[in-house]
C-alpha cells in the first residue's frame, strides 16, 4: 500500500546542546508522518524597551502524534518554507542583518525575522553595551514568544584605525574644505573647530607625513595631509561624501598603503575584552574578530571563552579583510569557526581588481576545511538610499551564492538604510532563485551522465555483499549525480572533501538494518 506523506510541524523536546544554541529559540521538530499539516497561530505582541522573556512560550498549538519517524528541529519560518516549496527546495544561504538605528524597534526587529533573518549582528563599534543589551532582549523574546530562530553575532571592533562618532550625528557632508583633525585628544572637544574628528589610534600624528592621503570607508572619501599640528593633523578634502560615524581609516603613501599604521594595535583591545565578557555573559551565538592577523588569536580567546564559561558555545569567526590576514589564511581558517570575507576593509588594503579572485579563494578553502563563511560587505549599497538594487549589486549576490557561501550579511542596508526590510528580501530571492537554478543545472548534468551509469553486479544474496553493494551504489549515484565525489558515506562526524559541506544540496540518505 503506497502512502501519502506530508509534514507535521509541532513542538518537541529540546534539541541536542550544540543544536539548541545555535537556533537560539524554543525548537520545533519536523517530522515525516502520515497526517496533515497543524495549524500556527500567533500570539499577541509586547511593547516596550525591555522584554522579559514569558515563562511558558507557546507559539505553536500542539497537534499530537503518535508516529515519529524521523525529527529536524526547525523554525517558524523555515516551517514556512518548507509547506511551500518541499525540504529540498528549502534556502540554503543564510541570511546576517546588522542591527542599527533603522532596525532595533520590536516591530522592525519581527519583520526582519519573518522576512528571514538568520541572525542578528551587533557591531560593537557603534552604541552602549546597554543599548545592545536591549536588542539582544527583543531577539531572545521574538524567538521564544514568536517561535523564530534568530541567533546574535557580536563583531568586535579590533584593531582597526577609524574616526570617532561625529559628536552624535548620524552622519555629515564631508566637502572641499580643511578639516583640523583628526585628532587624538578624545571625542569632539568644544574649545575645538567643529571640522574637527577624532581617532582611536595614538600613534597617528607619528605615523603620517604630509602628503599622505588618508581614505575613508576604502575611498569614500579622500583627505590629504597638508599640515602636523602637534598632535593633531590638519587635512583638506580632495574626493568629498559622506562621513559615517566610527568610519575605517587607512594611509595611502606614494600610492602603496602604509601597513605598519596599526603594528602596536593589538588584535583585540582592552575594550574588546570588555565587550566579550558581555557577549558571553549575554549569551551571544557568535562573536566575529576584526583584522584577524594569526590563527593564535583565534586560539587565545576560544580558550578564554571556555574559561570564563564551561557551557558556553561561542562560535568565532575570523574576519578576513587585511594583508595579515591573507597571508596566514589557511591557518585562522583552520582554528576557527568560520570566516567572514569583509569586502570593504578588504578592498582598502588590496586592489579592488583582486577582490573578486580573493573572495572565491576564501569560501573555496572554508569549504575545503568544512568551515561556515559569509560574504558581506556593500552587498546592496545602493539600498541604503534606494528602494530597489542595481543590476550589478544583484549580479554579485547571484556570485556569491554561486560559489556557494553559508551566509549573506547585510551592514549599513539594514543598520541605517531607509528599506531594510526591501534589501532583506531582496537577498532572500536572489538566494532562492539561484540555488534552484543550481539544482536544475545538475539534474541536467545528471541526466547526460546516466547514460554511462554502471553498477557492478552482485555477486551473492548474503546481507553483508547486499550491504555493500547498495552503499557503492548510493556512493556512485552521488558521483555521477555531481554533488559529492568522495567520502559521501563515511563514518567521520564531519565530512572531508570539498564538496561536501553543511551547504551541499545532496540529500543525505541513512541505511540500516531493521531488527
Amino acid at each position: 500500500m503506497v502512502h501519502v506523506l506530508h509534514l507535521s510541524i509541532f513542538p518537541c523536546h529540546p534539541p541536542p546542546p550544540f543544536l539548541s544554541k545555535r537556533l537560539s529559540s524554543k525548537p520545533y521538530a519536523c517530522s515525516v508522518i502520515r497526517s496533515s499539516i497543524s495549524s500556527v497561530h500567533s500570539v499577541s505582541t509586547v511593547s516596550g524597551s525591555r522584554l522579559p522573556l514569558p515563562e511558558s512560550p507557546a507559539p505553536v498549538v500542539l497537534q499530537p502524534t503518535t508516529e515519529d519517524v524521523s525529527v529536524m528541529h526547525v523554525d517558524v519560518v523555515t516551517a514556512a518554507e518548507l509547506r511551500e516549496n518541499g525540504l529540498r527546495s528549502s534556502r540554503r544561504t543564510k541570511l546576517v542583518c546588522t542591527i542599527g538605528p533603522a532596525s532595533c524597534g520590536l516591530d522592525d526587529l519581527e519583520a526582519l525575522a519573518a522576512g528571514g533573518m538568520n541572525v542578528a549582528r551587533l557591531n560593537m563599534c557603534h552604541g552602549t553595551r546597554e543599548w545592545h543589551r536591549t536588542v539582544i532582549e527583543r531577539v531572545r523574546w521574538l524567538n521564544e514568544v514568536k517561535g523564530f530562530a534568530v541567533s546574535i553575532m557580536m563583531d568586535i571592533e579590533g584593531s582597526e584605525v577609524h574616526m570617532g562618532d561625529l559628536g552624535g550625528l548620524t552622519s555629515a557632508t564631508a566637502e572641499a574644505m580643511v578639516i583640523s583633525g583628526p585628532s587624538v585628544s578624545g571625542l569632539f572637544d568644544s574649545h575645538r573647530p567643529e571640522c574637527t574628528i577624532s581617532v582611536n589610534y595614538d600613534g597617528f600624528a607619528e605615523d603620517v607625513r604630509v602628503g599622505d592621503e588618508l581614505l575613508v570607508d576604502g575611498g569614500m572619501v579622500r583627505f590629504e595631509v597638508i599640515d602636523k599640528i602637534g598632535p593633531d593633523v590638519k587635512c583638506r578634502c580632495t574626493d568629498s561624501g559622506l562621513l559615517l560615524p566610527c568610519a575605517n581609516l587607512t594611509f595611502w603613501r606614494n600610492g602603496s598603503l602604509v601597513q605598519a599604521r596599526n603594528a602596536m594595535l593589538p588584535t583585540i583591545s582592552s575594550k574588546d575584552w570588555l565587550d566579550i565578557d558581555f557577549g558571553i555573559s549575554e549569551g551571544v551565538d557568535f562573536i566575529a574578530v576584526s583584522f584577524v592577523k594569526s590563527a593564535e588569536v583565534i586560539k587565545q580567546l576560544k580558550s578564554y571563552i571556555a574559561a570564563r564559561s564551561c557551557e558556553s558555545n561561542v562560535a568565532v569567526i575570523a574576519k578576513i579583510e587585511s594583508f595579515d590576514s591573507l597571508k596566514n589564511l589557511e591557518g585562522i581558517i583552520q582554528a576557527s569557526d568560520g570566516a567572514m570575507v569583509a569586502r570593504g576593509d578588504l578592498g582598502a588594503q588590496v586592489p579592488l581588481e583582486e577582490v573578486p579572485s580573493i573572495q572565491e579563494k576564501i569560501i573555496q578553502l572554508c569549504r575545503q576545511l568544512n568551515k561556515l563563511v559569509i560574504v558581506a560587505s556593500q552587498l546592496l549599497e545602493s539600498m541604503v538610499e534606494y528602494p530597489t538594487p542595481t543590476r550589478a549589486e544583484v549580479a554579485d549576490v547571484s556570485e556569491a551564492v554561486k560559489q556557494q557561501a553559508d551566509g549573506l550579511m547585510l551592514s549599513g542596508e539594514s543598520a541605517m538604510g531607509q528599506y531594510p526590510e526591501k534589501a532583506l528580501a531582496v537577498l532572500r530571492s536572489v538566494s532562492l532563485r539561484i540555488e534552484k537554478w543550481w539544482r536544475e543545472e545538475k539534474e541536467k548534468e545528471k541526466e547526460k551522465d546516466n547514460d554511462n551509469l554502471e553498477l557492478p553486479d552482485i555477486a551473492s544474496t548474503s546481507p553483508e555483499s547486499v550491504s555493500n553493494e547498495i552503499c557503492h551504489a548510493a556512493a556512485k549515484m552521488g558521483l555521477v549525480d555531481g554533488y559529492c565525489k568522495e567520502n559521501l558515506l563515511s563514518t567521520q562526524p564531519r565530512p572531508t572533501n570539498t564538496n561536501c559541506t553543511l551547504h551541499t544540496l545532496l540529500p543525505i540518505v541513512m541505511l540500516f538494518p531493521v531488527p
